[in-house]
């Protein structure tokens, strides 16, 4: 049978390879026909075995020869046989040793080298090989797929970054055209009160000048009239010289004085930038604590000067950053706590469904937590009509009045985290803990109607020496 031929028979003598496409010389002698052409085109045209000379026609196919190759090698394909032997023994790889992760013979199996290593067949070698390269395929292939989610992520992210850029200087020239036109406005004032006193000190000119002039003119007729007086006769000079003469002393000059008509400068530029600077004081406002917008949960709206949020069915399409409170409709504030005295006012209004107060910068953001101080919350919640300080358990709080505005203090070195009523500064709730980590302002709602934090009145000092 085609099968009991031995592997050698149906090997070329060239390639030393079972035969591909073998052809028959006059000779008897067969070669893969690319193999006879390789010797040919290097050599004369002759056997490569017996050194017969070849005929100048193309060899004739050996189709029995081909048709028992082919056999063999389906055969070898169905075995899961492959043709490389051993490269020291010649002999079929028929195991697999598990230490140095190699297929070997069995004569390797009794060598130095391997006699002491745990072998398996090479059958049972190949499915757990199988399995292992299986399995790391999943793990690659798990990798290549989060590489790709976070190329999606970056890609996203880089847009979002750029719209971020454009709607920030989009709100920073808004806020210093305001600046400007209080700048304009302040400059308009003051220009305007320099012509004014320009043209109230020039209108004093013009009627002094015009005093003067009268007073000038009288006296020049007077001048005259002495003058003609002491052209007359001896007796008639006499006889008006008490009249001529009371009309000379009654000539009274008028006041000289020009002090105080020069303009003032010193007071159009008099520390011009510092009142100018103060002024703007009064359209200026300052809030101490700023949300975080890379913080907020996307259903979360932040106001243009992120001193205001409230809730939105429909979430925004902002990245998904790891920054980001992903479950809960929560935000930051983006001061960092880690010392001192702190507080600052909440407007709550009609929100029916909030929580305030502080949590630490560690707190998870991608899974939903309880806001209790064990989880890192000190916090102040009103929902349902109710006000409860968020204690393990809540503590219920009972309240003569519902206020409009909550103040928040935190003063770190002594532990302690404060709800007031603002209007009289009467306490609500006190927090107690010993803190040793990094705070930052905290907010929750779930409300349409928003929570603003308070501007404060920027106080200006001056220290004098």
């Amino acid at each position: 049978m085609i099968m009991s031929l031995p592997e050698e028979d149906l090997m070329c003598p060239v390639c030393c390879d079972i035969f591909a496409d073998p052809v028959l010389l006059s000779c008897s002698h067969s070669f893969c026909r690319t193999c006879l052409k390789r010797c040919w085109d290097t050599g004369s045209r002759e056997c490569p075995i017996c050194r017969k000379k070849a005929p100048k026609s193309s060899p004739l196919s050996n189709l029995a020869l081909k048709n028992i190759c082919e056999s063999a090698l389906r055969g070898q394909s169905e075995r899961g046989e492959g043709r490389i032997n051993c490269s020291l023994h010649g002999e079929k790889l028929k195991l697999f040793c598990q230490v140095d992760k190699q297929p070997i013979c069995v004569v390797c199996q009794s060598s130095k080298l391997h006699k002491t290593h745990d072998c398996s067949p090479i059958e049972e070698a190949i499915m757990n090989c199988k399995d292992e390269l299986a399995l790391s395929l999943k793990v690659l292939q798990d990798k290549v797929d989060n590489l790709k989610q976070i190329q999606r992520t970056s890609t996203d992210m880089s847009k979002y970054i750029k719209s971020q850029a454009l709607e920030t200087q989009r709100r920073i020239k808004s806020q210093f055209k305001q600046l400007h036109q209080v700048l304009c406005q302040e400059e308009s004032a003051r220009l305007a009160a320099v012509k004014k006193e320009e043209e109230e000190k020039i209108a004093v000119i013009k009627d002094k000048m015009k005093e003067l002039s009268a007073e000038v003119l009288s006296l020049t007729d007077t001048i005259s009239v002495i003058q003609e007086q002491l052209k007359e006769e001896d007796l008639v000079l006499l006889k008006n010289f008490k009249v001529t003469q009371d009309r000379g002393n009654s000539m009274v000059l008028g006041s000289n004085d020009t002090s105080g008509l020069l303009m003032d400068v010193t007071n159009h530029l008099c520390n011009l930038k510092y009142r100018v600077w103060e002024k703007m004081l009064d359209y200026i406002d300052y809030t101490p604590v700023i949300l975080d917008p890379n913080t907020a949960h996307p259903c979360l709206i932040l106001s243009e000067n992120l001193t205001s949020l409230h809730y939105s069915k429909q979430p925004s399409s902002c990245p998904d950053n790891p920054e980001r409170f992903h479950i809960s409709a929560e935000v930051v504030a983006m001061t960092p706590l880690g010392s001192g005295s702190h507080h600052w006012v909440v407007e709550t209004g009609n929100n029916q469904d909030w929580l305030l107060g502080v949590a630490l910068l560690s707190v998870p953001r991608n899974t939903e937590t309880e806001a209790r101080p064990e989880n890192g919350f000190w916090t102040l919640c009103f929902r349902d009509g109710e006000f409860r300080a968020m204690t393990s358990p809540p503590t219920r709080l009972t309240l003569s009045r519902i206020p409009k505005q909550i103040k928040v203090q935190l003063d770190y070195n002594k532990g302690m985290v404060s709800f007031f009523h603002p209007v009289d500064n009467t306490v609500i709730f006190t927090f107690t803990h010993t803190f040793t980590e990094t705070l930052l302002p905290y907010f929750y709602t779930q409300s349409s109607h928003p929570l603003k934090i308070m501007p404060e009145k920027v106080l200006n000092t001056i220290l004098r020496q």
